[in-house]
């Protein structure tokens, strides 16, 4: 029979057949899925103005079915030194109960957003990755900056926890943007340290994302899907902008490569629900 992590693997334009053949009685074998599997899912940070269940409701209502948990969505609104100090001794339990609300709306999660900066603790990030573990990941995506990740690595090691190293448009140093910053991140630590590649960022700091994709792809833990201008350019609707979202997802769809394709809502719009099923309609046209 199909697991939950198989059924989320499939082609985004065989789930529509499922629920028939579930009717029907009949057994759902990878045979009868298409090759190409194309997850489309959520960076919720894109239901950034609503509480994490009210994200759970949008997901559902959207047809989403996979997502990456942006640290918002769990971090008490507190600041400073009490922010900090909640980093390093979050209790695990309401983690747990997230991740329970998550399967419950029958909603995969993937891989947790939670981005380590230079000024944080050894045991807030240590903490991080305990969270990951809580949340039941192995999976971390962190906007953080190149000399960090030798601290990032000690902890990725001990827990065997991924972490995706999230690049924006920002060439300064020591931050991620360029496909240098990347590889220096990689070089010399383990496996553990990969790649969270936002295409929409790459774009518009002038580096080819299709290219990438198709050399580092096994590095590659997640991608986030934004459209935006060349020459740091402004974040616009899907389809709109300069960066290749059809290819990458063509790309993915030929390759058979299972990374999630992770929509992340920025441009300015009306409604955050509308936008972001805008955004996941224009994706399934094309993987469909």
């Amino acid at each position: 029979m199909l697991t939950r992590r198989d059924f989320h693997r499939a082609a985004v334009g065989s789930l529509a057949a499922l629920p028939a053949l579930a009717q029907k009685g009949e057994p759902v074998m990878p045979a009868e899925i298409a090759p190409a599997a194309v997850v489309i899912g959520v960076q919720t940070y894109s239901f950034r103005d609503r509480s994490l269940e009210d994200a759970i409701k949008a997901m559902n209502s959207i047809g989403l079915r996979e997502c990456e948990l942006f640290q918002g969505h769990i971090e008490p609104k507190l600041h400073g030194a009490e922010l900090m100090k909640w980093r390093e001794t979050a209790s695990l339990g309401p983690l747990r109960e997230v991740r329970v609300k998550l399967d419950a709306a029958g909603v995969e999660l993937y891989a947790f957003n939670y981005s380590f900066r230079p000024d944080w603790t050894d045991r807030a990030i240590e903490h991080g990755f305990e969270m990951a573990k809580a949340l039941g990941t192995d999976k971390i995506t962190a906007s953080s900056t190149v000399p960090t990740v030798d601290r990032i690595d000690k902890y990725a090691r001990q827990y065997q926890i991924y972490v995706g190293m999230h690049g924006h448009s920002n060439p300064a140093a020591g931050e991620f943007a360029s496909p240098e910053s990347f590889a220096a991140a990689m070089q010399g630590h383990s496996k553990y340290i990969c790649v969270n590649l936002d295409i929409g960022h790459f774009t518009a700091a002038g580096y080819d994302a299709v290219d990438y994709l198709k050399q580092h792809h096994d590095r590659i833990l997640t991608l986030h899907l934004k459209d935006r201008k060349k020459n740091d350019g402004d974040n616009v609707p899907f389809g709109e902008g300069d960066t290749p979202i059809r290819q990458v997802l063509l790309t993915l769809k030929q390759k058979g490569w299972s990374i999630p394709a992770n929509i992340e809502y920025e441009y300015k719009g009306a409604d955050t629900v509308a936008e972001v099923r805008r955004c996941y309609e224009y994706c399934r046209k094309i993987v469909d």
